[in-house]
C-alpha cells in the first residue's frame, strides 16, 4: 500500500516538473519571438546591397598615337596629374598654321585702317583745296567783272576817239585773259569737287571693308582656338583623385576620339546602394542610421546613414521596363534602391572597393 502511494507521488512530481519545463520553454519562446519581432520591426535589413561610387572613364577628345603613359594599374593619382600623352606634332603644326592665318588677317585689318586714315587726311586736304579753289574762282570772277567794265569804258572812249586803238586792244586782251582765268578757275573747282566726291566714296568703301575683314579675322581666331584646344587635348589628365583601373592602352597604340582608355575611381567618395523590398520602406526616412557588414570583412562593422531614396523602382529604369497594361500582369514585390552614405572615418584605410557585397541594416526606431 505504501509502495503504491510512493509511486503515485513520484509520477505527480515528474508531471509537475515537465509542466514547469514546458511552461518555461513556452514563455522563453514567446519572449524570444516578441523580442525578435520587435528587433525586426526596428531593423530593416537586406543583403541585396553593394558598395557603389563614381567611376571616371578616361578617354581622349582627339585621335592619335600614344606617345607616353605615365601611370600603371591600381596606381593612386591626384587630380590634374598627367595620365598619358598623345603625339602632338600634327596638332602643333595646325596651331602654328592657324596662328599664321590669324596674323595675316590682322595685318590686312591694319593695312585697311592705315589706308582709311590716309584717305581721310587726303579728304581734309582736298576740302581745304576746294575752299581755295572757290576763293580763286570768286577772285577771277571779280577780275573779269572789272575787265568787262574796263572794256565797256574803253569801247566808249574809242568811239569818242579819246584813247588810241592800241590801248583799247590791250584792254580787250585783258578782258579775254580774265574770262579765260575764270573758266580755268571754274574747271579747277569742278575738278576738286569731283576728286572730293571720289575720295568720299573711297573712304566709305574702305570703311565698309573693315567689318568683313574683322569677321574673317574672328574666323581665323576661332580656328586658332580650336587648334590650340586640340593641341591641349593631347595631354590627358586625371579629373579627380583616385586609383587607376581598367587600363587598356600602351605606348604606340593608335586611339580614336572617345575611345575608353582607363578609369579613375576615387575611393574617398563611395556609398552603399541597397535594394530594399517595397514592403520594407514604410518606416525608412532620410537621416536614419545604418549598420553595414561587408562580406570581405566579416569581423568589422561600418556605420552610415540614409542619404536618399530613389524616385522609382529599379525595374522602372531598366532597359525594358515592365508594361502592366498588356494584360499579362503578375504581381512581383519590387525593390527600391536606397543610397547610404558612410560616416566619416568609417573607412580610413580605404579598404572598401566598388562592387563589394554588403548587408545593410537600417535602424528605423530605438
Amino acid at each position: 500500500m505504501e509502495d503504491g502511494r510512493i509511486l503515485t507521488n513520484g509520477n505527480h512530481k515528474r508531471k509537475l516538473i515537465i509542466a514547469i519545463v514546458f511552461a518555461s520553454v513556452s514563455i522563453a519562446g514567446l519572449l524570444a519571438g516578441f523580442f525578435y519581432v520587435r528587433y525586426k520591426s526596428a531593423h530593416i535589413s537586406t543583403d541585396d546591397a553593394f558598395i557603389d561610387g563614381r567611376v571616371h572613364t578616361i578617354s581622349s577628345k582627339v585621335q592619335g598615337t600614344i606617345k607616353n603613359i605615365y601611370v600603371n594599374d591600381n596606381q593612386l593619382v591626384r587630380k590634374g596629374a598627367l595620365l598619358l600623352e598623345i603625339d602632338s606634332e600634327d596638332y602643333g603644326l595646325r596651331a602654328k598654321e592657324a596662328l599664321s592665318g590669324l596674323d595675316a588677317e590682322k595685318a590686312k585689318i591694319a593695312e585697311i585702317k592705315y589706308r582709311l586714315q590716309t584717305a581721310k587726311q587726303q579728304f581734309e586736304e582736298l576740302k581745304a583745296s576746294l575752299g581755295a579753289a572757290k576763293a580763286n574762282l570768286e577772285l577771277q570772277e571779280a577780275n573779269m567783272r572789272q575787265a568787262d567794265a574796263d572794256l565797256k569804258r574803253a569801247e566808249h572812249l574809242l568811239k569818242e576817239e579819246i584813247i588810241p586803238k592800241e590801248k583799247y586792244e590791250k584792254i580787250k586782251t585783258g578782258d579775254d585773259v580774265a574770262f579765260a582765268q575764270v573758266k580755268a578757275a571754274r574747271e579747277e573747282l569742278n575738278r576738286m569737287q569731283a576728286r572730293l566726291k571720289t575720295q568720299k566714296a573711297f573712304i566709305k568703301q574702305t570703311e565698309s571693308s573693315i567689318e568683313p575683314q574683322k569677321a574673317l579675322a574672328k574666323q581665323k581666331e576661332a580656328s586658332l582656338g580650336t587648334a590650340e584646344l586640340n593641341l591641349s587635348y593631347t595631354k590627358v589628365i586625371a579629373p579627380a583623385d583616385g586609383y587607376v583601373t581598367k587600363k587598356s592602352v600602351e605606348s604606340g597604340n593608335h586611339i580614336q576620339a572617345g575611345q575608353p582608355l582607363m578609369a579613375v575611381v576615387p575611393l574617398d567618395d563611395i556609398w552603399v546602394t541597397a535594394n530594399y523590398k517595397e514592403t520594407q520602406l514604410a518606416k525608412v526616412r532620410v537621416g536614419q542610421k545604418v549598420e553595414i557588414k561587408v562580406d570581405t570583412y566579416t569581423a568589422k562593422k561600418f556605420n552610415g546613414r540614409v542619404e536618399s531614396i530613389m524616385a522609382g523602382t529599379g525595374a522602372v529604369f531598366s532597359l525594358f521596363p515592365p508594361e502592366n497594361a498588356t494584360g499579362n500582369y503578375v504581381k512581383v514585390v519590387q525593390r527600391i534602391p536606397v543610397k547610404i552614405i558612410l560616416d566619416k572615418g568609417t573607412d580610413p584605410e580605404r579598404i572598401l572597393r566598388i562592387g563589394m557585397s554588403v548587408e545593410a541594416t537600417i535602424i528605423v526606431e530605438k
